[in-house]
């Protein structure tokens, strides 16, 4: 297929059913970087909202940068894969501090910048600065993939460099900008995964997947491997209305936001054995009557399928922390801490907030 014909199909496709984002209203790199970071990994329906109320936070990449972490991780609540949070702020500070505030205008520049990879980098760079470069994400593996009929595995290193050598020369040097948001747009709401619009799709006597019944084998990918479980027995000390919290440390998940001491174990524990690593962890003898054990809850990971259970313990007069870097919170408090979204779950239906 040639490569003009390509690039004017999905441009005519995408003038017509585009949809009206507040990112295609404008070319500044600030708001097009902080819609890609927001979106990665998130569908546009749950990630606009975020978008919205950072841009009417931190309506500069000054602002944000300015903001405390915390502060930042707050605002993400929610949104999962914190380290694209703690990416942001960080890359904010770098624009700050080594850009005078200003987003470097070629992609091998944007590239070096913290948290930006390729595909960030080309969306950047094209629709900022008109820079004839591709965006590569999984709209484009299937769309490529389908018409093309690339069989190449696109969780493999030669299979990502055979699908950016394609898109490369397929992007419009003209409009990169229109052809690289038009392919990720038909990606998204035409050639979709499941059920896509083969009956009246714009490439429907050239695509290879639909003049062969391949659209389901294609792209290729090896498959990951299975999600590990997890099991977290939270221990919710309690005095009065406040709760013992402190900030996750170390490269775990959730790094940097609050919850409660912690038990993990290889296997799930029976009640006597629950309270028994209870009394352990916080030196303490607490008896079955004297503590409630809440409800199993179950939070899926991308790569991790945690279970936990939370035991709300009372503190006495004598109660001595388990841990220096967990403190007495106050309810108006709590809810100003960033939190997983399973920590946020488990305060809602037990009415802490």
């Amino acid at each position: 297929m040639d490569k003009r014909y390509f690039s004017n199909k999905l441009a005519k496709w995408y003038e017509i059913n585009k949809r009206q984002l507040p990112w295609r209203e404008t070319s500044d790199p600030y708001r097009i970087w902080l819609s890609e970071i927001i979106l990665q990994q998130t569908r546009v329906a749950q990630g606009l909202p975020y978008y919205l109320r950072f841009i009417e936070r931190f309506p500069t990449v000054g602002q944000l940068a300015a903001a405390p972490e915390r502060e930042v991780l707050r605002l993400w609540q929610g949104l999962g894969y914190y380290s694209r949070a703690r990416n942001l702020h960080g890359c904010a500070r770098e624009i700050v501090g080594n850009h005078a505030s200003q987003f470097p205008r070629t992609f091998e520049k944007l590239r070096e910048l913290k948290g930006i990879g390729d595909y960030t980098a080309a969306a950047i760079a094209s629709i900022c600065f008109g820079q004839p470069v591709a965006v590569v994400d999984g709209n484009v593996y299937r769309v490529l993939s389908r018409v093309f009929g690339i069989d190449a595995d696109i969780s493999s290193p030669a299979g990502k460099k055979a699908f950016a050598a394609l898109a490369n020369e397929l992007v419009s040097p003209d409009s990169p900008s229109v052809h690289n948001q038009a392919i990720m747009e038909f990606g998204a709401l035409h050639c979709t995964p499941r059920n896509p619009g083969c009956g009246n799709c714009v490439f429907a006597d050239s695509c290879f997947a639909s003049e062969r019944g391949m659209q389901l084998e294609l792209p290729v990918k090896t498959r990951q491997k299975p999600a590990r479980a997890r099991y977290f027995y939270y221990i919710v000390v309690r005095k009065g209305s406040s709760l013992l919290m402190g900030p996750r440390a170390g490269k775990d998940i959730w790094q940097g936001l609050y919850d409660f001491a912690l038990i993990e174990t290889p296997r799930r524990l029976g009640e006597a054995n629950v309270l028994a690593e209870v009394n352990r962890r916080i030196n303490a003898e607490v008896q079955p009557g004297k503590v409630t054990i809440s409800q199993p809850y179950k939070h899926i990971l991308t790569h991790q399928r945690i279970f936990s259970r939370f035991i709300v313990v009372e503190a006495g007069a004598d109660f001595r922390g388990p841990d220096s870097s967990l403190k007495f919170y106050t309810p108006k408090k709590i809810a100003a801490l960033p939190k997983p979204a399973l920590i946020s779950r488990f305060l809602e239906d037990y009415n802490f907030l």
